[in-house]
């Protein structure tokens, strides 16, 4: 079972990846209406369904950032043999 996510991290998430609600619904295989519903703290959805969405972005190369003083976040997983220099 993977950690929560809020619909924060979730938005921001698929700004990082370029990906629409739908794209994202078809990758988490769910309902656009769960997707949307989740980000707009419509309804509560399962913790299945969060945690399919959250599996689908890491798949798509997001990582987490636990809350640990500054707030949780997202941010792209560093590429393995990635050697751009970073500023």
């Amino acid at each position: 079972m993977l950690r929560n996510m809020t619909p924060a991290q979730c938005r921001a998430a698929r700004a990082l990846l370029d990906l629409t609600q739908p794209a994202l619904a078809e990758a988490s295989q769910l309902g656009l209406s769960t997707i949307v519903d989740f980000e707009r703290s419509r309804r509560a959805v399962s913790s299945d369904a969060v945690d399919a969405i959250r599996a689908a972005l890491e798949a798509a190369g997001v990582e987490f950032i636990p809350e640990n003083g500054g707030g949780a976040g997202v941010r792209m997983r560093e590429r393995k043999g990635d050697s751009r220099k970073r500023d």
